[in-house]
């Protein structure tokens, strides 16, 4: 795996708070789980898998700053740079026992995304991508997007809106439109693997509403360096506000057509 040192750092952060998730998903059961809301758990595996990403990255880098899921927002010294992470993505799964869910590091840098690591540990899938080098998977599997040209053919993924949210109707308008014009669609619970299938080639493309930079900012990098496109929902939005919509380079305009009705 050739890596610049903050993307190795990146990987070796993931795959250690990776082992430890892997640890209480075998005693799901029997993790202390309280309530942040109808539908948004969080559990003492996902704080300690942050704790040591944390401890990790700015042990590594201790001048950067720093945006996670479960510790919020710090500035660093250096204002040009600042981790983006996701201890875990997927977090309904995990504790339904359910073996898809990830980790999610990206670096910005001046406001723009330059290294992305999404690791699967229950598959043992690291996907990983810098600016300008490509999109791979685990050592040495480079990825690129879908072929697919024909919306007949094509397989998306989304997240649908779950507990208070308010934007079940335009999903359900989205979903009415879709359908018919595809092959199917898939929820599985966790907006960074969606990213990183797309970039796989696995899906076609995705589309969700109502998330966090946290949760999509590694994987807008994964698909984009695989040669797919990535932009908010509406026209001229930035996908990291929340509201995004990824796709292969051959549909992504008629995806982008059809959920934007």
């Amino acid at each position: 795996m050739q890596g610049s040192a903050n993307l190795n750092l990146m990987i070796k952060a993931a795959r250690k708070a990776g082992r430890s998730l892997v640890k209480d998903f075998r005693e799901v059961e029997n993790l202390q789980v309280s309530t942040k809301g109808p539908g948004d758990f969080v559990s003492r595996a996902d704080r300690e898998a942050e704790r040591i990403i944390k401890e990790e990255l700015l042990g590594g880098r201790p001048t950067y700053g720093w945006l996670g899921e479960e510790t919020g927002a710090a500035d660093g010294a250096d204002p040009t740079r600042r981790w983006i992470v996701d201890p875990l993505d997927g977090t309904t799964n995990f504790l339904h026992g359910m073996p898809h869910w990830s980790v999610s590091i990206a670096l910005e840098h001046k406001g723009e995304i330059v290294s992305a690591v999404v690791f699967d540990p229950a598959k043992d899938e690291m996907f990983w991508a810098e600016k300008g080098a490509g999109c791979w998977l685990n050592d040495n599997r480079r990825l690129r997007v879908s072929g697919r040209r024909n919306m007949s053919e094509a397989v998306f993924a989304t997240g649908v809106p779950f507990g208070a949210k308010a934007t079940l109707p335009a999903m359900l308008q989205d979903l009415a439109r879709l359908m018919p014009a595809c092959a199917g669609v898939r929820r599985w619970g966790s907006a960074a693997l969606d990213l990183a299938y797309v970039a796989a080639g696995r899906y076609e493309g995705y589309w969700e509403r109502e998330l966090n930079a946290w949760d999509i900012a590694a994987g807008i990098l994964l698909v984009r360096e695989a040669g797919g496109m990535v932009s908010g929902i509406r026209d001229g939005a930035d996908p990291l506000d929340g509201s995004v919509i990824a796709g292969n380079d051959g549909l992504f305009d008629a995806f982008r057509g059809v959920v934007r009705g």
